[in-house]
């Protein structure tokens, strides 16, 4: 090999590189502050920094459609507030969940409280007392039994004709938190009043979920009709949400079923153009993707599998074509606030554009007619 001479040596700016910067504490006066300079250090800091310029530009950008995934026990970890105050500032235009998050999440919108974990406490012992240990801290059975309550409230009048998904067992539920609590601040009254659908694609996976079975087995024991259930019906009002955007964004908090079944969408319209059942769009990929989850991608899970990956199944626009990512592989209780608060100022003092104006639909639209080619004012002939 040859040696290669001094004089040779680039300098870093005569090909472009980014010169970083030392993290000077004294210049931070807002998280902010702190978060863009974080973007020009390195390590996890700069992977916050970018991950909050990327979510900043998909809120700023008029045509494009948010959608924001959520797993891990979130609402436990008392995230639930940094949750509803993006819906509340119009910062994602539906979110995908796990039951059991937007479950303990009505927990907290409904004014109850969840516990620090006790180390003195034998789990047995909190088997035995009603105290549902998730990591380091306590739902309480009881707060779960008056979650079982509301639901049977809620469809003690409801028209079992009414076919139920999880979207709509949400808005539901939010109606009537924002009825029978008007002060409280919730996921699913934010979501109500800001039009944003909730969907939980596994939704038997939650306590809402089980209690929906149980309130259905009382009918049948009581000589009542039972209430049907259709997950379709949220597969399609997801479709017809999100699709009438020029564009697509997602932001993402860990993993799993809300992730998978929310990047399912390039690929289900694809398949629904080629077989000629919609005529517009042909393609519905995620332009602008942020994930804050710190699963690798050499487990092989679906939570740590990357955007480019994603790519090679149609999920995603490509970098070359005007994708942006940023991966933050990090604990969300720690980067997420972050991220949030830092765009949330910038927004603050520069307020976005509106966002293009959709259609909304009912829940039940496909089996009324009303999404045969994703009606929205002027769709999209093709993907901008």
């Amino acid at each position: 090999m040859a040696v290669r001479p001094q004089n040779c040596f680039h300098d870093g700016h005569q090909d472009g590189l980014v010169p970083l910067q030392p993290l000077d504490l004294a210049k931070c006066n807002t998280v902010d502050d702190l978060v863009r300079a974080m973007a020009h250090t390195a390590f996890g800091g700069r992977q916050v920094g970018e991950g909050a310029d990327v979510l900043e530009a998909m809120i700023r950008d008029p045509g494009c459609g948010v959608v924001m995934t959520l797993s891990g026990a979130m609402t436990i970890a008392k995230q639930g507030l940094v949750i509803t105050e993006m819906i509340e500032r119009g910062m994602v235009q539906a979110i995908v969940s796990t039951g059991a998050l937007v479950a303990h999440g009505m927990v907290e919108g409904a004014g109850l409280t969840h516990f620090k974990v006790d180390p003195r406490r034998s789990d047995e012992d909190n088997y035995r007392d009603g105290y549902n240990r998730v990591y380091d801290t306590y739902e309480l059975e009881s707060n779960l039994d008056d979650c079982e309550a509301a639901l049977r409230t809620v469809l003690t009048n409801h028209d079992p004709e009414d076919v139920l998904c999880s979207s709509r067992i949400h808005e539901l539920i939010g109606t009537w938190l924002r009825e029978t609590r008007p002060e409280g601040r919730g996921i699913l009254q934010a979501a109500v009043d800001k039009g944003v659908p909730v969907f939980a694609p596994a939704f038997s996976d939650s306590e809402l979920g089980l209690d929906l079975a149980l309130y259905n087995r009382q009918r049948v024991k009581a000589g009542q009709k039972t209430y049907r259930y259709d997950p379709y019906l949220d597969l399609e009002r997801f479709v017809a949400t999100v699709c009438p955007y020029e564009r697509r964004g997602i932001f993402t908090i860990g993993g799993g079923v809300p992730r998978n079944w929310a990047q399912e969408l390039g690929p289900y319209v694809e398949l629904l153009a080629q077989r000629d059942l919609i005529e517009t769009p042909s393609l519905a990929r995620y332009s602008y993707a942020v994930r804050i989850c710190p699963e690798p991608v050499h487990w092989g899970g679906l939570s740590g599998c990357t955007y480019r990956e994603g790519v090679s199944w149609g999920k995603f626009v490509p970098p070359n074509e005007g994708g942006r990512y940023a991966e933050v592989p990090a604990d969300a209780t720690i980067a997420w606030p972050l991220i949030a608060k830092a765009v949330m100022e910038r927004l603050d003092a520069d307020p976005a554009p509106a966002k293009q104006e959709i259609k909304r639909l009912p829940h039940d639209a496909l089996w009324t007619g009303e999404t045969d080619q994703f009606p929205a004012g002027k769709a999209p002939t093709k993907e901008s």
